[in-house]
């Protein structure tokens, strides 16, 4: 099979040529911030029209356009549903008529969460599996879950995907959604240099004298021992490992992938999640494995081939 993908998130997108477990050719468009979809499908269309022509593709031997979106989707209706103040234009769009016109292509629309785990479980670290939960843990925590060998998707589409709005603390930090001691708000890239500021002893730290605040550094001045570091560090594996274990009594997974940015440092967390899991949850047919994500920023990409052959 052979689509046009794209990855959207919320000042990026990218786009790709997809052949199978291969791509073809790719590209990356910087949309900056503060615009609507509308705006931005032209520049899709034009990049999609450049890929084909640089990678001899015809447009007639493609199976379809997928669209991997930074929002809550519904997957049968080809449309948008809430975006979370991104593209707040596009829930008003019909995307499945502009890619016909367009393109004249058949079209799919999939949370970028769920386009993650489908291309881990076609191409990556969950190959052959069929249940499966995938948290991706970056500036936010996103998630997705697969059962029986089939996305997770509840009557209102929330269902397996607000892994980083599960509560983890009970009297917690306000989250983004408006919910209290979510996994997000407690340990995710945003909330972090706000709980680092607040921390006892922050301000003489080595992780206070760096530029930012972000999982590179904390990891970094963690593994050369600065003392907050290590708390502040071992603060979101526990808050990690938790979530884990509450996503494996909800779902029952033979495997849980983690992937995103801060996975620089899988050594340290694939690990502690493991034996945290092993030892807190409930599984008494055996243990839940933890790996860690395969396929980095392609795995919304490759997505759209199993997403594609749902047609």
């Amino acid at each position: 099979m052979r689509a046009i993908a794209v990855d959207l998130g919320g000042t990026h997108a990218t786009v790709a040529i997809v052949e199978d477990r291969n791509i073809l050719e790719s590209e990356v468009l910087s949309l900056g911030s503060g615009h609507g979809l509308a705006s931005v499908l032209p520049l899709l269309c034009e990049s999609s029209k450049r890929l084909l022509l640089k990678s001899a593709t015809d447009l007639h031997s493609v199976n379809g356009f997928a669209l991997s979106f930074c929002g809550l989707t519904d997957s049968a209706a080809r449309r948008v549903l809430s975006t979370n103040s991104k593209y707040d234009d596009a829930p008003g769009l019909d995307l499945q008529a502009w890619c016909k016109r367009e393109l004249g292509l058949p079209f799919r629309i999939e949370n970028d969460a769920r386009m993650a785990l489908l291309g881990e479980c076609y191409a990556g670290a969950g190959r052959g599996q069929t249940d499966v939960v995938m948290i991706t843990l970056g500036t936010g925590i996103g998630g997705a879950a697969m059962m029986h060998g089939q996305l997770v998707v509840g009557k209102h589409i929330l269902g397996g995907n607000l892994c980083g709005h599960l509560p983890v603390v009970f009297n917690g930090r306000r989250c983004t959604c408006g919910a209290i001691g979510c996994a997000e708000a407690e340990a995710a890239g945003w909330s972090l240099p706000q709980i680092a500021k607040e921390w006892p002893g922050f301000a003489e730290s080595e992780l206070a004298s760096k530029p930012e605040v972000n999982f590179r550094e904390l990891f970094g001045c963690a593994s050369a021992g600065d003392r907050v570091s290590v708390e502040l560090r071992d603060r979101c594996l526990h808050i990690w490992a938790s979530l884990s274990v509450g996503l494996i009594h909800a779902y029952d997974p033979e495997i849980i992938i983690i992937g995103g940015g801060v996975m620089q440092s899988a050594d340290v967390i694939v690990p502690y999640i493991q034996q945290y899991v092993n030892q807190y949850s409930w599984t008494p047919w055996g243990k839940v494995q933890i790996r860690a994500a395969e396929l980095e920023n392609r795995a919304g990409l490759l997505g759209a081939i199993p997403l594609l052959a749902q047609l």
